[in-house]
């Protein structure tokens, strides 16, 4: 029938330990990357677009930071997955929000499961890009306004730039390797 409710607690007792601890220079390297990967976007966002009706800079890319700058070797933070996801859930947040803004509640359900759906199907999961998705349809006038150009400015390009940065700066300390994988 089911597990009981000992059967189900049982199971989230978790079976392997915390992995240790990360040493000085690969948190060193970790901060060094996520400040220049949202140093760049952050700059280009207040510095040129800050005057037009675009961004560049949105929520998720601080997430994917943790990944692609302190967890390197995550299947997650691999190049494919980190510009995919953003752009495939941009694209799945905003039609959501084009079909159902009447039921904000309901297009941002239809927007994070469809995006996780779709990064699957399509091997770029990419944590962050469900963020993308649903700041599509809970962001503001600036974001909703963007329409289908949304996956491409600010996620496509956002991605991209904090990609470049994470190709650099991964690869400077011998101890370290960007990516694991490209497709």
């Amino acid at each position: 029938m089911g597990l009981s409710v000992n059967g189900y607690l049982k199971k989230m007792r978790g079976t392997t330990r915390s992995p240790p601890r990360v040493g000085l220079l690969e948190i060193v390297w970790s901060w060094v990357g996520a400040f220049s990967g949202i140093s760049a976007v952050a700059v280009l966002n207040y510095h040129l677009l800050d005057k037009s009706d675009l961004t560049l800079m949105i929520g998720s890319f601080g997430a994917s930071a943790v990944l692609i700058y302190g967890a390197i070797k995550s299947p997650l933070a691999q190049p494919r997955n980190l510009v995919g996801g953003h752009i495939l859930s941009g694209v799945v947040g905003v039609a959501s929000y084009q079909l159902l803004h009447s039921q904000l509640w309901l297009a941002a359900a239809v927007a994070v499961a469809t995006a996780i759906a779709s990064m699957h199907a399509t091997k770029t999961l990419h944590p962050p890009g469900d963020a993308t998705a649903l700041i599509a349809v809970i962001g503001g006038e600036k974001i909703h306004n963007l329409g289908f150009l949304y996956p491409i400015v600010p996620a496509g390009l956002g991605a991209i730039i904090m990609l470049l940065v994470a190709l650099v700066v991964n690869n400077i300390p011998k101890t370290r390797r960007y990516p694991e994988f490209w497709i």
